[in-house]
């Protein structure tokens, strides 16, 4: 059954979880909506060299060529296009992934504010009781960060820091990344054998070399 998700990609350090993610969620066979903050467009720029910024058939277009997608399986929408769907409780999609996660924007909605579309999303998916994911980076946290983190949680939001897990002996940033984007997929209930996954002949076989 092809799934209705959202990513959305915001100014902090890490644009690459919210590409690789979209790279899976379109393997997979969902559709996907996807919105990028104007940070999210310099920090693409400057960490991956992609320069999607645009009027909003224009960066339909460049993500339509990166992911090689037809217009039916994925949609651009302008963080100021109230118009979207995504505005409305009425056609909310089945999840919504902000990857990565400033703390502007994590700040802003644990608040409530809904300043652009992608807060807006976010307050739809919690007023909605849709499954809502964030990517949080940042460090060192502050107190307020945490504070903001523990509202979320304790409204059911998903807070799924990228810290990699080391047990799979990762051999390049690819397979960093990729465990943090399988651990994002284990949270839909979505299967892509990113990460070797504890108990696994090699985990185990690396955790026994360490401890000796």
């Amino acid at each position: 059954m092809k799934h209705h998700y959202c990513v959305a990609i915001t100014g902090a350090s890490g644009a690459i979880y919210g590409v690789r993610l979209i790279q899976e969620l379109l393997a997979a066979g969902n559709r996907l909506s996807i919105l990028i903050s104007s940070s999210g467009f310099t920090v693409l720029k400057e960490e991956l060299g992609l320069d999607w910024s645009g009027y909003e058939e224009l960066t339909n277009k460049l993500l339509h060529t990166h992911f090689n997608a037809a217009p039916d399986e994925l949609t651009y929408y302008a963080d100021n296009n109230f118009f979207s769907p995504l505005a409305s409780g009425s056609a909310a999609p089945d999840a919504m992934i902000v990857a990565p996660c400033s703390m502007g924007s994590l700040a802003r909605i644990a608040a409530g504010l809904s300043g652009n579309l992608l807060e807006r999303a976010a307050d739809v998916m919690l007023k909605e009781g849709r499954p809502l994911l964030l990517l949080p980076r940042e460090t060192p946290l502050s107190a307020i960060h945490l504070e903001n983190m523990l509202k979320l949680a304790r409204l059911g939001v998903r807070i799924i820091p990228p810290m990699p897990g080391f047990y799979g002996h990762p051999q390049s940033i690819d397979d960093i990344v990729n465990f943090v984007v399988g651990k994002v997929l284990d949270q839909l209930g979505i299967e892509r054998n990113l990460f070797k996954r504890w108990g696994s002949d090699s985990a185990i076989q690396h955790f026994s070399f360490i401890k000796k």
